[in-house]
């Protein structure tokens, strides 16, 4: 393939890691494209080519970073391995998504500036926390229809699965600083947690 025509096709990639670390450094408001086109080393235009908002940007930017990719949910919808696998699978990458200073400078944008800007509360849960909860759902499911997961109040609202790595999330964005979060015990205690809570 000619150099120019991997370049072009690479451009989007690079600018969304370019819109990443000004999102990061800057947050949401304060972050410009023409800062995104620099640190991606094209013209202005050619990010506005790709993405013609700043929110449109910080959506793919919000699905680059996001844990929980396609793979995950093939091998959820392929049955195979347990469900209790599955779930600690799942949670485990939520918590090493959390350990990337990237996903936090995501989340800090997200609690401080997502009642301005709607849209990129709008897009965050559309490409993350919906996905998510989805993902929850469906390995609930499979493990109480193979007697693998005990039903009960738990099995009726699964999202209530993800609370211990939500407070670890808002930790490191708040509290970090004063108490570092040891996050893999952390996520340790709370894997822990999940297999003694739905074991049959």
């Amino acid at each position: 393939m000619p150099t120019r025509r991997r370049r072009k096709e690479a451009r989007p990639g690079e600018i969304v890691e370019a819109g990443l670390a000004e999102f990061g450094a800057r947050g949401f408001a304060a972050a410009r494209m023409e800062d995104v086109a620099r640190r991606a080393q094209v013209a202005k235009g050619t990010v506005f080519l790709y993405f013609p908002t700043k929110e449109a940007l910080f959506e793919a930017v919000a699905a680059r970073a996001t844990p929980l990719q396609d793979d995950l949910l093939a091998q959820i919808e392929s049955e195979q391995g347990s469900s209790l696998d599955l779930l600690r699978a799942l949670l485990s990458r939520l918590y090493a998504a959390m350990a990337r200073p990237e996903t936090v400078a995501l989340m800090r944008i997200m609690i401080m500036e997502g009642q301005r800007f709607p849209a990129i509360l709008e897009s965050w849960h559309r490409v993350s926390v919906q996905r998510a909860q989805v993902m929850l759902e469906r390995i609930v499911e499979r493990g109480i229809a193979a007697g693998e997961i005990r039903p009960g109040a738990l099995t009726a609202l699964p999202m209530v699965l993800a609370g211990p790595a939500v407070m670890a999330a808002l930790w490191r964005i708040t509290f970090d600083p004063l108490q570092p979060l040891p996050i893999e015990q952390f996520r340790d205690a709370h894997l822990d947690l999940v297999t003694r809570a739905f074991g049959p």
